[in-house]
């Protein structure tokens, strides 16, 4: 064999494995970098794939590519109050039908869903699967709340974790956006947990007593 093959062998060889190494890191930072866009949702995604974390980044990868460029569409302030107040018919009606209430924050979600821009309630598979693009660390609670209403009978304190886990991702969307007015920021703002606490009274703060007083009904059975 030839001086000249063998440096070309040796320079093949080298090539081989630098692109090994490149197609390695890039693996991993895209590893990554899913992770950090999809928080809790990547675990779940690995969960489904039975350990799989390359199928589980594949299809979190094709969801990207296929719901990454969606932009929310703004709600007007009109809108945002309506939303918020339904949001707070549901919850004040928890304790004497859990499961209505859970059935109209389900109904709730899918319409909110469908006005900020995601496909409509009508394909909850798709539209879930927009949010957990756009809204990871949330969309779980709009599940959980449909696998208690598919639920046989349904079970009360599973209804009332299910609509509270819910309420993080219905904030999130109903949240002020780009060109809202400065009034309805004011509203988003008093609707928090937070701010509910402080206030101690007033319609939007009755959510966490009368989930106290359900569980409470429930402890005593």
């Amino acid at each position: 064999m030839s001086t000249g093959v063998i440096v070309v062998l040796i320079v093949v060889g080298v090539l081989v494995v630098a692109a090994a190494g490149y197609l390695g890191v890039r693996r991993t930072q895209g590893g990554g970098s899913l992770k950090r866009r999809f928080g809790p949702e990547y675990g779940r995604a690995v969960a489904r794939h039975d350990g799989d974390v390359r199928a589980a980044e594949r299809e979190l990868t094709a969801l990207v590519e296929r719901h990454g460029g969606l932009r929310e569409r703004p709600l007007e302030a009109g809108e945002q109050e309506k939303y918020r107040e339904r949001w707070r018919a549901a919850q004040e009606r928890f304790v004497q039908s859990p499961r209505e209430a859970a059935a109209e924050v389900d109904r709730l979600l899918g319409e909110l869903a469908g006005a900020r821009g995601y496909p409509r309630a009508e394909d909850h598979d798709e539209q879930v699967a927009a949010l957990a693009v756009h809204h990871a660390r949330h969309v779980d609670g709009y599940r959980h709340v449909r696998y208690v209403l598919d639920e046989e009978g349904g079970d009360t304190e599973d209804a009332r974790k299910a609509v509270l886990e819910a309420r993080a991702l219905f904030q999130e969307l109903v949240a002020e956006s780009k060109g809202a007015s400065k009034g309805a920021a004011k509203a988003a703002a008093r609707d928090t947990p937070d701010a509910r606490e402080k206030a101690g009274a007033g319609r939007s703060g009755r959510m966490p007593a009368l989930f106290q007083r359900s569980r409470a009904k429930i402890q005593t059975k």
